[in-house]
């Protein structure tokens, strides 16, 4: 039986007829057609989608939902379409039980369609039982099925109205019924239900709309749209953010790839059978003295060995492949239908050409193209959002489990990469598989477009494509050999950069003593000259960039010249009409993408699977055995800390560090570990901590432990956090805990209290209140054991035995607990229950300490050693009054002492002129704001301003301006001229089947092109050498700006903001911003093109672009307005992750000892939360932006088509095939020119960061223009100090004031006085680093206030107290501007002590510095400083000395040298050890910034004041 008597019993209704539905005026199918296709196809596809859509439901259960009304209307309707079918059926029953004939399609199709009716209705149920809020499987069933109706709903009402006598009545009742319902569903499946119960949106404060969003929303990305319209009435702010879906966040998505991860390794290890001996313990049989007696066992382990790599992309394709497969599914299906494109341009020319084709035909195609693009774009944008959303899933999990695994490395892998290393491997290398998910489909996704095209060129013009694809395969290895150069000078770049900004940061931090020494001036010409070497780099890579350029915008011209001539000179017949020609075209530009796309994709990849490497070593890294360190029950033994044949090393293959060790530590003892340097006392904490490898023995602790190390570690939070370290505050402990720790004082004076903010690393605490702060943190945690590594080394004598006294000691807050301490400090040792002497990495005596004494072995040996260096300290613990507890240092600003009153006002905003009363202005300085010390990188908000465009306009030059502009126009022009040639050409008249003057018109068409191509690399060159001059100018003149600007600038100026502008904002001005222009103003003329070409051919599209371009430009500033702010928010809250990794990563062996891994894992986990939390809107963003545009464009097309289609009688088919194919390309073009312009937005903000430091406040001149200096001045260095004084900043009290000097020539001077008396602040007026506010300095009768800074510092010179070298020679440190000969030099290091030294170097005078002078010890540098003096050998030096930083041998040195090289010179001296300065001539003694007494040592003694208090505390009274 055939379909046609299936139909109809007698065949009279056919299955298809041409001359009905395709070769009319008025199309209409066969009823045949529409009683079987139609019904059939929705139902098919209900049925086929439905088994894997249960399965899918059944997987992803969201909690159900209660029935609302939506959803009993939904399932009513569908039993009513149900009720309708079989209405239908028993119709017919009934029509054959009276005798009529029916055909079997009229009880086969209702049939099926009512149970494909109870099918939808099944599902309706069971999406709301599954929970789904928004069904996109029904919307599209219902969609299809009255799509379908429709075209029978047409022809009903057509018979109807044409044969009114053969309507049978209730049939067409159900049917407009069933159309009403089915119409009812459609619009009922639109809408959204209510949220499952139970679901996390529920409790959710700001949840994400998406999971609520219905299905069309969610395909045109519209839920996003309220975040935009906020985002366009005011700058988006973190409380505008949604918080994450669940399935995105950390704490979902780290576990699942650690566990496959884990999976892989264990995939990988094999069991080895391995014999240990293990020591057991006999149960009872003791030996006389209590210890067990041992016996041996034999025991059989398994152990794991590893049998090869386990594989970390197998890890994360099971962890992410299943969702991103999807992605794939949608690429397939756009790919296809980006060739519906061209081929319906082929139909519509073909339409047009034949006059005797019905209208309609015209209208269909147009319908058709509009509808193909636009699910075209939906399913690309969805695909897109599919990418994205599993790459920052991909980062999310990467940075987690480096996070984790960070936490359990050993400390002998720790050591294999540095901190930095391990950083990037979050930042760097997540990034990397983050960019590359978006392309890697491109890998099979390119070959299949490029064979697609290649088979319709190939219909379209035969063989003679061939000629255009070798034209193709040509420019391949061109832009690969390109590609491969810019490589190698992209590294040659970034070598330069990395040497600037390395030099730069040392610049920064080592910015006062350039001021002092002024020499300034000498590194900007260093700098400069690492940037001159930089920018020729990055004019080779300009002219690279042009000649790609060049190919990459000729290469689609050449290839349509070489295929066209080839296609017209094979053969004369072959003739270019509009459809060879145009749809030819649309097929190049749609090949253009993949060819080019595919070297980058390689790239990508090449570049992911090294950083796979990377992350594979590290996640596969050696982790900390748990079982290093026993824990035994608290009713164990009564020995707290225990170890047994301990021998311990810092990793697996080491020989031990320690050896042999026993000890047994009963509860609430004190012990006290002594050695010299290097003999294992840290060690051996390391050991009790587990941080090292237990190679044999055992260990066992009981109790929990708190562990301060050698080194304090100090996080970046308040100094409250610090102590209480995420335990709850409870206030008389931590008021307890602060006294005991000497702390109160410190509080005093930090500006905001205990609610200071800490900086990174502790940068605004001296080095004794970190340590102080680290002991509080221990004590707050109130544990059963404590391990102290030398906490005690930091901090003064007096501080130190407070500290002993009240916290350590017998009497302290921990007696009673168990401590370990390990000290240098010999007066605490007789306090102590017992004390260990370790020698190499040995235990060789224990006992207490007249035990050890009595013993006359190593530990008197060593008591001896310290004693003599340590004679005055033990004295001065023994008699003195403990003073305030602020040991030098203060609360240690960059400036040294006198620091506090700058803090103090904190440096964020002015307070108010403060009261007289000293109470006020305590207060007022407590204030929040004061507690924050650096003011943070603030993130601009709002539109950028055209004054910026401007700057960088000058920056360039404007006649280079204009003529990069005059050029882009000209390759614009000729661009459209070719085309328009071509259409021309294709018009032309076909006389005997060949076109007359094809040679004239292929000659033509070759020269526009040429045209078009030298265009294209002039205005690339030019571009890029503008961006050069630019960025060179800007840099330049921030460079000098900033050495320019004084020093209470850089306090004020955390030196990451100024190295951030001097790298990252560099860079962007040196090779972002001028490609951002190229390809910014190539789619802007792109845009305008395509749009002068379809005015031309159509005018009556002029009705519709000004609506579209409005369009266009209101969705372009909302999108622009939300995107710029979410784009801040992301990069303001990415710093904070690797800041806080960063700062793990260094106290791992603290967070490890109190046990606290898992609150540093939630925070960490937090951050990347919260950062993601920026970064999924601004995705989202984007594909609302381009599924807007690409309607925008999409109605371009359509409405070129259409009113081409309308005109088809005046149009010639080449100007229709020209304006179609321009449309087809605007959309590219519209998304093109949004990205970029607001790319530019973005990035030109770095020309507004460079610039602002223009602005700020500077020093004064360095040299004057008229100087009336005198050549050798001064010549006898008589310094006149009159009614001194100088404040910090404007608003605040004066730091010194009222000061009266008069020092004679060749006089020494000493300045003395307690932590904060200004001893520092009289140096820095005297360099004028600060600028008096009252009175004058007088040298040799010339008022320094009147001299250039340079001519003033040149001639005075200082020892300052910290030595700080610069990387690069010894030579270039003692003398940077080459003033000396290398005699004068080697002379200057003999009498500094350092001639062996130098001498001694392979490289001698150009042995490199590393940075900061590493390489050299602390009194060698000091050395240093001392040679620089000598050899500028002026009349007056300052020596602000050291004072913790250099061993006595060293000072002695040094002040010998002083004596006897500076005798006839003026020297004064701020001194900390008062015995330096007794036999000075006179000294100064200064209290709370004013003159206190001012005489010769021995009569400042005999007059009991501050002098003598101070020189009794230091013993030498």
């Amino acid at each position: 039986m055939g379909i046609d008597s299936f139909c109809s019993l007698d065949g009279s209704d056919p299955f298809w007829d041409w001359n009905r539905t395709w070769q009319t005026h008025n199309p209409d199918l066969t009823p045949c057609f529409q009683n079987t296709v139609l019904v059939w196809i929705p139902c098919l596809l209900l049925w086929l989608f439905a088994p894997f859509y249960i399965l899918y439901l059944k997987r992803n259960d969201r909690g159900y939902i209660c029935m609302t009304h939506l959803n009993r209307a939904k399932t009513v309707i569908g039993f009513t379409l149900w009720l309708i079918c079989w209405a239908d059926v028993f119709y017919s029953f009934w029509e054959r039980s009276l005798g009529a004939t029916i055909a079997p399609v009229y009880l086969v199709s209702p049939t099926m369609l009512g149970v494909t009716m109870l099918l939808a209705t099944f599902l309706i149920q069971y999406e709301r039982r599954k929970g789904v809020q928004s069904s996109g499987v029904m919307l599209n069933f219902w969609l299809i099925a009255i799509v379908c109706a429709t075209v029978t709903f047409r022809s009903k009402i057509l018979h109807a109205l044409n044969e009114p006598a053969s309507v049978n009545v209730f049939k067409y009742t159900t049917f407009y019924i069933y159309y009403t319902m089915l119409l009812i569903s459609l619009i009922l499946a639109c809408l959204s239900d209510q949220p499952p119960l139970f679901s996390q949106a529920v409790k959710d404060s700001n949840p994400c709309p998406e999971l609520g969003a219905s299905f069309l929303s969610r395909i045109t990305f519209w839920w996003i749209t309220g975040l935009m319209v906020t985002g366009y009435k005011r700058p988006l702010e973190e409380k505008d953010l949604w918080s994450l879906n669940t399935e995105d966040k950390s704490q979902r998505v780290v576990p699942q790839l650690v566990r496959r991860w884990d999976q892989e390794c264990n995939k990988v290890k094999r069991p080895v059978d391995k014999t240990l001996y293990s020591p057991k313990r006999a149960a009872r049989g003791e030996k006389k003295d209590g210890q067990p007696i041992e016996e041996s066992e034999i025991l059989l382990a398994k152990t794991l060995q590893k049998t090869g790599e386990p594989s970390l992309f197998c890890a994360l394709c099971q962890t992410f492949g299943p969702y991103f497969l999807v992605s794939s599914l949608y690429k397939i299906i756009h790919d296809i239908l980006m060739f519906v494109g061209p081929e319906i341009l082929r139909l519509l020319i073909q339409f047009v050409n034949d006059s005797s084709a019905p209208t309609w035909h015209g209208y269909f195609y147009t319908t058709l193209l509009f509808v193909c693009t636009c699910v075209q774009t939906l399913i690309l944008q969805k695909y897109f959002h599919v990418c994205f959303v599993t790459g920052m899933r991909l980062r999310t999990a990467i940075v987690g489990a480096v996070y984790r695994k960070a936490l359990v490395i050993t400390n002998a892998a720790r050591r294999t990469s540095t901190v930095g290393e391990i950083v990037n491997l979050m930042s760097v290398d997540a990034q990397r598989f983050m960019d590359l998910i978006t392309y890697i489909n491109m890998i099979w996704s390119a070959p299949l477009q490029v064979i697609l095209a290649l088979y319709f060129l190939w219909q379209n013009l035969g063989p003679s494509v061939l000629a255009g694809v070798a034209v193709m395969v040509l420019m391949v290895p061109v832009n690969a050999v390109i590609a491969m150069k810019t490589k190698t000078y992209q590294v040659a770049q970034m070598k330069s950069k990395d040497n600037r900004i390395k030099l730069m940061n040392e610049v920064l931090n080592g910015i006062k003593v350039l001021k002092l020494y002024a020499w300034e001036l000498a590194f900007k010409d260093k700098v400069s000259a690492i940037r001159e070497s930089e920018l020729r780099v990055l004019k080779k890579t300009a002219y690279l960039g042009a000649v790609s350029t060049f190919t990459w915008v000729c290469a689609p011209f050449l290839v349509a010249l070489s295929t066209f001539a080839v296609y017209v000179l094979m053969d004369e017949h072959n003739i270019l009409d509009a459809q060879k020609a145009f749809v030819s075209l649309a097929l190049f530009n749609i090949l253009r993408f993949p060819l080019n796309m595919l070297p980058m994709v390689i790239s990508s990849m090449v570049q992911a699977s090294v950083s796979m490497k990377r992350l594979r070593v590290f996640l596969s890294h050696e982790e900390l055995d748990e079982d290093n360190v026993e824990r035994p029950a608290i009713t164990a033994s009564p020995d707290s800390i225990r170890i047994v044949d301990g021998a311990f090393s810092w990793s697996k293959d080491d020989s031990p560090t320690l050896k042999r060790i026993n000890v047994r530590i009963p509860e609430g003892a004190l012990v006290a570990v002594v050695g010299h340097v290097g003999s294992g006392k840290s060690s051996l904490l390391s050991a009790l901590l587990g941080e090292m490898q237990k190679q044999e023995g055992s260990v066992s602790i009981k109790g929990s432990v708190a562990y301060v190390p050698q080194q304090a570690w100090i996080q970046n939070t308040t100094l409250k956090d610090n102590i209480l370290f995420g335990r709850d505050a409870k206030d008389s402990w931590y008021q307890k805990v602060v006294e005991a720790c000497a702390l109160l004082p410190d509080l005093e004076i930090l500006p905001g209290g205990d609610l200071t903010e800490i900086g990174e690393k502790g940068v605004n605490l001296s080095g004794g209140q970190k340590q102080r702060v680290s002991v509080a943190r221990a004590i707050y945690c109130n544990c059963a054991v404590y391990l102290l590594d030398d906490p005690l080394s930091a901090v003064d004598a007096h501080v130190g035995k407070h500290i002993f006294e009240k916290v350590i000691g017998p009497q302290g807050l921990l007696q009673g607990r168990t401590r370990v301490l390990v000290t240098h400090g010999l007066s605490f040792l007789p306090q102590a229950d017992l004390i260990l002497v370790m020698v190499d990495g040995e235990i060789t005596e224990m006992g207490s300490y007249t035990e050890l004494l009595g013993r006359q072995g190593a530990f008197a040996e060593f008591l001896h050693t310290y004693t003599n260096t340590e004679q005055e300290e033990v004295e001065e613990s023994v008699g003195a009054v403990p003073r305030k507890g602020l040991e030098n240092g203060g609360p240690a600003a960059v400036l040294g002492q006198s620091q506090i009153s700058l803090n103090a006002a904190g440096t964020g905003k002015t307070p108010e002129k403060t009261e007289p009363s000293d109470v006020a202005a305590a207060k007022k300085a407590k204030s929040t704001e004061a507690a924050r010390l650096t003011e943070a990188d603030k993130a601009n908000t709002g539109r950028v301003k055209l004054s910026v465009f401007w700057e960088y306009t000058k920056a360039i030059g404007l006649p280079l301006s204009i003529f990069s502009f005059f050029l882009f126009f000209c390759h614009h022009l000729s661009s459209l001229g070719s085309n328009y040639w071509l259409s021309l050409w294709t018009d032309d008249p076909v006389i005997n089947n060949t076109q007359p003057n094809r040679e004239m018109r292929l000659g033509v068409y070759g020269a526009l092109g040429l045209t078009q191509g030298i265009a294209v690399f002039c205005y690339s060159v030019a571009v890029s050498v503008g961006g050069i001059l630019a960025s060179r100018y800007l840099h330049q003149t921030m460079l000098y700006n900033v050495l320019r600007s004084p020093m209470s600038f850089f306090e004020r100026t955390p030196s990451g903001n100024l190295v951030n502008r001097f790298a990252k904002e560099t860079d962007t001005i040196d090779s972002v911003i001028p490609s951002i222009i190229k390809m910014f103003m190539g789619s802007m003329f792109n845009v305008l093109g395509s749009c002068a070409v379809i005015l031309i051919a159509t005018p009556l599209v002029a009705i519709i672009i000004p609506p579209l371009g409005l369009l266009y430009f209101f969705v372009q500033r909302f999108y622009v307005a939300s995107s710029r702010q979410l784009k801040r928010l992301e990069s303001v809250s990415r710093s904070p992750v690797y800041t806080h990794f960063n700062e793990t990563l260094l106290g791992t062996s603290v967070i490890r000892a109190f046990g606290e891994q898992q609150r540093f894992i939630r925070e960490s986990d937090g951050r990347v939360d919260h950062n993601q939390k920026a970064y999924f809107p601004s995705i989202v963003a984007n594909r609302w932006l381009a599924v807007r545009l690409e309607f925008v464009g999409n109605c371009i097309v359509a409405f070129a088509a259409l009113f081409a289609v309308m005109a088809r009688d005046s149009l010639s088919p080449g100007i229709m095939g020209l304006s179609i194919s321009y449309a087809l390309q605007v959309t590219t073009s519209l998304n093109w020119l949004v990205r970029m312009s607001s790319e530019l937005e973005t990035n030109i903000v770095a020309v507004e960061r460079v610039k602002e430091y223009g602005d700020t406040e500077k020093e004064a001149e360095w040299r004057l223009e008229h100087s009336t200096l005198p050549a050798g001045w001064p010549t006898t260095g008589h310094i006149e100090i009159r009614n001194f004084g100088l404040r910090y900043r404007e608003d605040l009290e004066l730091a010194i004031s009222d000061i009266s000097v008069n020092i004679e020539g060749g006089e020494k001077v000493g300045i003395v006085g307690r932590t904060g008396a200004g001893k520092s602040s009289l140096t820095l007026g005297f360099f004028r680093i600060i600028e008096a506010a009252q009175g004058e300095i007088c040298v040799d009768a010339v008022n320094i206030a009147e001299l250039g800074l340079h001519e003033l510092r040149s001639r005075i010179t200082i020892i300052p107290q910290d030595p700080v070298l610069f990387s690069g020679s010894l030579r270039m440190n003692l003398d940077p501007f080459d003033g000396y000969t290398d005699e004068e030099v080697w002379r200057a290091l003999e009498l500094a002590h350092l001639k062996n030294f130098v001498s001694g170097l392979p490289d001698k005078l150009n042995h490199e510095c590393s940075e900061g002078g590493e390489n050299l010890s602390l009194g060698q540098r000091q050395l240093v400083c001392l040679a620089r003096a000598l050899l500028r050998k002026t009349k007056i030096l300052v020596l602000d000395e050291a004072t913790a930083a250099v061993d006595l041998q060293t000072d002695n040195l040094i002040q010998s040298t002083i004596r006897t090289q500076f005798e006839d010179c003026t020297v004064l001296t701020i001194a900390h050890r008062l015995n330096t300065i007794m036999d000075y001539t006179r000294v100064l003694v200064l209290d709370k910034g004013q003159m206190a007494e001012f005489d010769s040592p021995s009569n400042l003694t005999a007059k009991k004041g501050i002098f003598y208090k101070m020189a009794k505390d230091s013993g030498l009274v």
